[in-house]
């Protein structure tokens, strides 16, 4: 099988799977890597195991992808996800989770989550993220936002899910920046930080 002759075509990716089991995780990527598909997904890691768990599998299953192929985790969208997918060769991502939790009035802020729809945001009038340059941080206030959840206003959950994509879209941005300046852990660490993640022992990452 050759896949990606036609540039034409849509992208094919072949996913990974085996749980968390190594052999089967290699087992399964060797065959795909021999179909020479145009990329490569990691699936079987968003269906309910911790984040040590997901990361220990990506640790010995990323290295057998090809590194001039796309690889990309599925079903994956937490910031702390993100980017400690990136440190272990991921390339894409997608997930459900910003528009999900946006739907409930929750907002993900360089100062941790923010859940608008709550009492105390009533007459909050600052932007969701002062932090953030997105339409909606520039165009109106948490306490306005809530309102709009409270009056049943669909208006409220775009701009809540307009807000946490932007901010998924430009934590990737400083990411790339970071990789390029050769200190992405420095990042992760600062970030971690200001988000309220704890920061694990960088061995243990």
């Amino acid at each position: 099988m050759n896949a990606h002759r036609n540039p034409d075509w849509q992208g094919l990716f072949g996913i990974v799977q085996g749980a968390g089991y190594e052999e089967l995780r290699r087992q399964s990527a060797n065959d795909l890597v021999s179909m020479d598909f145009p990329g490569y997904s990691i699936g079987g890691l968003s269906v309910g195991e911790s984040k040590a768990e997901m990361n220990q599998v990506l640790e010995f299953t990323t290295p057998m992808l090809p590194t001039n192929k796309p690889r990309y985790l599925m079903g994956v969208g937490s910031p702390d996800s993100l980017i400690d997918g990136v440190m272990r060769g991921i390339d894409m991502f997608d997930c459900v989770l910003p528009t999900r939790i946006a739907r409930r009035g929750t907002c993900m802020t360089s100062h941790g989550r923010v859940t608008v729809k709550n009492a105390q945001y009533e007459r909050d009038f600052s932007p969701i993220d002062d932090n953030c340059d997105c339409y909606a941080c520039r165009n109106y206030t948490r306490a306005y936002i809530r309102h709009l959840f409270k009056a049943d206003e669909s208006f409220g959950l775009r701009l809540t899910s307009y807000h946490n994509l932007y901010f998924l879209l430009h934590l990737m941005k400083q990411v790339r920046q970071a990789i390029m300046d050769d200190n992405l852990l420095e990042f992760r660490e600062n970030f971690f930080e200001a988000y309220g993640y704890n920061v694990p022992n960088p061995k243990n990452f």
